[in-house]
């Protein structure tokens, strides 16, 4: 098995300011874009949304955790990866508006994304751990994992 090192070298990967985690984009027209996504140990997708809906497609590596606070107050954990027997999934769609955050199961997660329409940096907002928790209280420890205070500018 390939090494996160290697991953992100071969695939040409680099630091995403403020979400976190590495990241290159494979695809963008006026219809639609894609990245690469890979999370390590120590790292994760801070709490963000996008007004858009973003498709995330599990690749490689360990499973990944992905948490969804909904518009409406429900929390919701999913897990992104092969392992479909065990109730993981290799794709998962999130509607535009959803808050959206990730961390790694294991040494790396190698993912993608796609958004149609293409992603626009002003349409990306990422979460305060404050605001969050006050709409989400039963989410504390999620919300707490999943940002930086302060939160820093930055996206796709």
């Amino acid at each position: 098995m390939l090494t996160a090192e290697e991953v992100i070298k071969l695939l040409a990967l680099e630091p995403l300011p403020a979400e976190g985690g590495m990241w290159a984009q494979t695809w963008r027209d006026e219809f639609s874009s894609s990245i690469y996504y890979l999370l390590q140990p120590g790292d994760f997708s801070a709490l963000h949304r996008v007004t858009g809906p973003e498709i995330y497609h599990f690749y490689a590596g360990s499973a990944a955790r992905v948490v969804l606070l909904q518009p409406e107050g429900l929390t919701q954990t999913v897990a992104l990866g092969a392992d479909i027997a065990a109730g993981a999934r290799p794709m998962l769609a999130v509607s535009g508006g959803v808050w959206q955050g990730s961390y790694t199961l294991g040494e790396w997660t190698l993912l993608g994304t796609t958004m149609a329409p293409p992603f626009r940096p002003e349409d990306f907002e990422l979460g305060r751990r404050d605001a969050l928790i006050a709409a989400y209280p039963s989410a504390e420890d999620p919300i707490r994992m999943l940002t930086r205070e302060p939160p820093t500018l930055g996206g796709r």
